[in-house]
């Protein structure tokens, strides 16, 4: 018998969604996303295709960075691992997507664990300053490669489903987001088992950690393999959606841009994944819009540099001023609501 919102056995206080309410939403959500490409435009199939990406992106650095603990800036380069193993599999041998995408978050995964393998010696910004290191090696290498194509990088075929070309915005909506939607509720569950619990412990207190039992190391890497995996798969959606990757596609201010995503969005937390790529995603398109208003000559080269300003602001602005970020916010306002018309 429940009393409140007690839960009557593990299996209840374990369980993702918990409520009738919430199986509605996900239901509501669920049908938005599903009758939302047959109804919105080639633009905003084409943002919510980055959208989801982003958010694929941000949720593996979240994992890391957020429920860890580990500093990482080398984010956009696992991507471009991913991105550049589903190229060079297109290419050469004409492996099916799916394939491709794993293969490309595999490849992501190895370079995740070797650069995860200081972690155990250094933290913080040493840590964030090694993944900077692996982030300028990939990128060399990304350049210089034969198989990678060179300063030139590589074309990639569009994806194939039953002989169907995926090759617009729409048909590769039906692609990209169902692979976002499994990446979030695998890290939902992650945090429910043994090895997310052992994340969070690291993050907390690793020496305490340690002391408990918990090996660092392994679960360090672990951490990495799992983030870059995830980094790896949303490169290779990437890689389908603009089919072309070069070395230029993955530079470090992209690393920069899924840390402020986490940071804005709130850090240990699957909500603040989505709701950080989100906003940081459709921040520079707001920037467009206000750039072009304005009575400016060369307004492509003014918004670059904005761009960067914003972010960084972004970023310090929700570091002073709500740290938890955009997730707490939401928090609040459902407690609002929640309590609403009978708050005091």
């Amino acid at each position: 018998m429940r009393i409140g919102s007690a839960k009557d056995s593990y299996a209840a206080d374990q369980a993702l969604f918990d409520s009738r309410t919430q199986w509605a939403w996900v239901g509501v959500l669920t049908v938005s996303l599903v009758v939302f490409p047959f109804v919105a435009g080639d633009y905003w199939l084409y943002l919510a295709c980055l959208v989801a990406i982003n958010i694929a992106s941000a949720c593996g650095l979240n994992i890391l960075t957020g429920y860890t603990g580990l500093v990482s800036l080398g984010q956009a380069a696992f991507m471009g691992l991913g991105a550049y193993t589903v190229a060079v599999l297109e290419n050469r041998l004409g492996t099916p997507f799916l394939l491709n995408l794993l293969a490309g978050g595999g490849v992501a995964m190895l370079g995740g664990v070797l650069v995860g393998l200081p972690s155990l010696r250094v933290k913080g910004l040493y840590l964030a300053i090694a993944t900077i290191a692996a982030s300028v090696l990939a990128h060399f290498l990304f350049a210089n490669l034969t198989i990678t194509g060179g300063a030139a990088g590589l074309s990639v075929p569009p994806a194939e489903f039953f002989g169907v070309a995926l090759d617009t915005s729409f048909r590769l909506y039906w692609l990209i987001v169902p692979v976002t939607a499994l990446l979030l509720i695998g890290a939902a569950n992650l945090f429910r088992t043994r090895i997310g619990r052992a994340f969070i412990a690291i993050r907390d207190r690793d020496i305490s950690a340690e002391v408990l039992g918990i090996p660092l190391l392994r679960y360090k890497l672990l951490s990495f393999a799992v983030s870059s995996f995830y980094a790896g798969l949303a490169g290779g959606m990437w890689a389908y959606f603009f089919r072309v990757v070069t070395p230029e596609s993955f530079p470090l201010i992209m690393s920069i841009f899924f840390l402020a995503a986490i940071i804005v969005g709130g850090m240990g937390t699957i909500l603040g994944s989505i709701l950080g790529a989100v906003f940081m995603t459709l921040v520079p398109e707001v920037l467009k819009l206000v750039v072009g208003w304005l009575p400016l000559a060369n307004a492509t080269l003014v918004l670059s540099p904005v761009r960067t300003i914003v972010f960084g602001a972004l970023i310090v602005g929700f570091l002073l001023f709500e740290p938890h970020g955009l997730a707490e916010v939401w928090r609040r306002t459902r407690r609002f609501f929640h309590l609403w018309p009978f708050r005091t």
